[in-house]
């Protein structure tokens, strides 16, 4: 009962916590919905049943989208609690093979939060449907411009919709005063940088700030609604039947169509809620929608048209733009075609429900686009043309990547040549750890080689760091590494894949250096007990181990601390290695390797005695006093800064695209090093030209 207790204390928290962040945009659309909707043609029609079919369809729609939709399906699709188009699309890729990303691996599906614990039934039969998909890269690349569309949608949204909720509240408050417009925009513009510098908080701080505004928001228009209902007209309570939107139409025509545009923003923001899941929970988003947000909204909506069915002179004649909510609806469109997919593939359900779920919500969702689309030549333009060049802006860099990746990939270095240079590569190798990004999960990239070539020396341990993006929300620390060998044991040659999710932050700093030897020492472990009599065979073949990074290693060594004076001065070096050292293991191994040099001598001794088979095998133990001296003595980090040019005999849109847009992305985005967190002074860029 306690945990009980506990369980339900926390939704009720989250709960309170969504009211600040999750339902903004959703809880101030009664500011505007009327005014938008009855602005043009619609104005002419004065009439009760005019006005009672209005709300039928604001109450219908929120019903139907943003309750029955949104609350009962869609938010049952989240990743691992991540919601969104992206959370969809990483679905999709993960329980179908929709993705155009090249250097996924096998060995990510064991990851622990890949799979749900809904997902037993992913080892049925493919469907033709699916396998049609799969099979044809057409259908993968539009089901990607689909979701490039609906996160552009999502930017242009966040662009619109903060100087549109404003503006229209700040001119709500002050429409019996005799204050100027232009007054009005540099409260709206003060009011905005203020909200802007309060986002620097944190989404905590802000959701716990805004949340009791926003409740008290929506208990007084709520109050206010009933007040309305009770004094101007009791019976619009008729008006939930949805008859009068049969009237509404019938007495209407064309001009209650063209309304459509604004009654759909009564529903502005519920896309945000699921884009938001991440922040809280499912329960707790569904808890404070149906028992507060929900029931609040209804009533204001209803005490309106009480009001207006009454006072149609108080309708406000000028429109404040409508233009965003066009693309509220587009992106709410773009979920909709989302969800049988992941009906049919995810949840595995037959493909008669997805059809019906189309049908109930894609049919509605088409009449309300048609008319908001009706709004572009209005100013509605904007929109489009900013989705379109967001659009655009991420197809080109992911189309350019790709390219990229698949000419790394045609390029790379056969093994062959890597073994017939032998151990020493046919170079002079220094001390130290020779750390080579790449964008390959597989082989030698030709960056290596082309380093060799003008440097004919390289670091006596070397390390191919691929960093990739996997389509998981978050990966458990403990499963991020994945560590192989390339080449026989004596080349001194690991690969390491830095698998992180697409919402992990990268947080590599002081720590990486010690966390990525830990767990090379670790797969060294790990490949001498589990090999057994072919333990000395070359390790070449490409095999990688998950290395979780916690203390198991570390516990199978002993350790006594034992403050001595030795005789001679200590090595200062020594020292600062070993104490600036955050990793215990690394500190075990660095002691046990400065033991096995006689001049060495330390002020605090650490001393192993070896548990089980830890270091029996003489060679494991040559091999981890290399690894610990290559990073006592320095650690490089070798970048490609490659030059991207377009084939010669390419297309003029493709020489336009790579040449130009793809060319501009490159040299004004971040580079690698600074994504990648590498220290300035430790970082060696070798010069690369790509022909794509």
């Amino acid at each position: 009962q306690a945990d009980r207790r506990d369980r339900c204390t926390h939704v009720l928290f989250l709960a309170y916590q969504s009211f600040g962040l999750a339902f903004g945009d959703l809880s101030i659309s009664p500011l505007y919905v009327y005014k938008c909707a009855f602005y043009g043609g619609l104005r002419h029609y004065e009439t009760e049943d005019t006005m009672f079919g209005a709300f039928s369809l604001i109450f219908w729609t929120i019903t139907l989208l943003s309750l029955i939709k949104y609350m009962v399906f869609v938010l049952r699709a989240d990743d691992n609690g991540e919601g969104g188009i992206f959370a969809l699309y990483a679905l999709l890729c993960r329980h179908t093979r929709f993705s155009l990303l090249l250097n996924q691996q096998a060995a990510d599906e064991e990851i622990s939060t890949y799979y749900g614990p809904g997902d037993a039934n992913r080892s049925l039969p493919s469907s033709d449907f699916k396998r049609l998909i799969e099979h044809n890269k057409r259908s993968k690349t539009a089901l990607l411009l689909l979701v490039l569309a609906g996160t552009s949608m999502v930017i242009t949204i966040g662009v619109l919709t903060p100087a549109v909720s404003v503006s229209s509240s700040i001119d709500g408050l002050v429409a019996n005063t005799n204050l100027k417009h232009s007054t009005v925009v540099m409260i709206a513009c003060a009011l905005l940088v203020g909200l802007f510098v309060l986002q620097h908080r944190g989404t905590n701080k802000v959701a716990f700030l805004f949340a009791p505004i926003m409740i008290l928001w929506l208990f007084s228009i709520a109050t206010v609604g009933l007040y309305n209902i009770f004094k101007w007209n009791p019976s619009v309570y008729k008006a939930l039947s949805p008859y009068y939107i049969y009237k509404f139409f019938r007495d209407t025509g064309k001009e209650g169509w063209l309304s459509l545009g604004g009654i759909l923003l009564c529903i502005t923001g519920t896309e945000a809620i699921f884009a938001e899941l991440g922040q809280f929970s499912a329960k707790s988003v569904r808890f404070a929608f149906c028992c507060v947000v929900y029931p609040c909204l209804v009533l204001q909506y209803m005490g309106q048209a009480a009001f207006l069915s009454k006072n149609f002179s108080a309708l406000p004649t000028s429109f404040y733009s409508s233009i965003p909510r066009l693309a509220c609806m587009s992106l709410a469109f773009v979920t909709t075609w989302l969800m049988p997919l992941i009906i049919n593939f995810v949840w595995n359900r037959h493909l008669v429900f997805s059809i019906l779920f189309t049908i109930l919500f894609g049919t509605i969702e088409l009449v309300f686009v048609a008319s908001s689309w009706t709004k572009i030549p209005h100013g509605g333009w904007i929109t489009i043309l900013l989705s379109l060049l967001f659009t655009f802006t991420t197809y080109v860099w992911h189309y350019g990547n790709r390219r990229k990746y698949l000419y790394d990939q045609h390029n790379k270095v056969p093994m062959n040549t890597i073994l017939t240079r032998g151990p020493s590569l046919g170079i002079v190798k220094v001390p130290g750890i020779g750390l080579i990004y790449t964008e390959l999960a597989s082989g030698v990239p030709a960056t290596f080689t082309h380093f060799l070539t003008n440097l004919p020396a390289f670091y006596q341990v070397v390390v191919f760091i691929c960093s990739k993006t996997v389509p998981i929300p978050y990966i458990p620390q403990k499963e991020r590494y994945l560590i192989g060998r390339v080449g026989p044991k004596t080349y001194r040659m690991y690969r390491c894949i830095i698998r992180t999710g697409y919402k992990d932050v990268n947080k590599d700093g002081d720590d990486f250096e010690d966390e990525l030897v830990d767990s090379i020492a670790e797969f060294i472990q790990l490949e001498s007990e589990g090999s057994g009599s072919n333990r000395d065979r070359s390790a070449h073949d490409g095999r990688l181990a998950v290395v979780k990074t916690s203390n198991k290693f570390g516990t199978r060594l002993s350790r006594s601390i034992s403050d001595a004076n030795i005789a001679g001065s200590s090595s200062s070096r020594s020292q600062t290695t070993v104490s600036n050292s955050k990793s215990p293991v690394l500190k075990r191994l660095k002691a046990e390797y400065e033991q096995e040099l006689p001049k060495l001598s330390m002020r605090r001794r650490f001393q192993f005695r070896p548990m089980d088979t830890t270091f029996r095998q003489p060679q494991v133990k040559e091999e981890l006093f290399d690894l610990v001296e290559a990073k006592d003595a320095e650690v490089a980090y070798i970048v490609g800064h490659g030059h991207v040019k377009a084939k010669r005999n390419s297309t003029y849109a493709k020489q336009l695209v790579i040449d130009v847009a793809y060319s501009f992305l490159r040299k004004n985005c971040r580079s690698p090093a600074v994504m990648l967190n590498i220290p300035h002074i430790c970082l060696i860029k070798v010069g690369m030209n790509y022909y794509l």
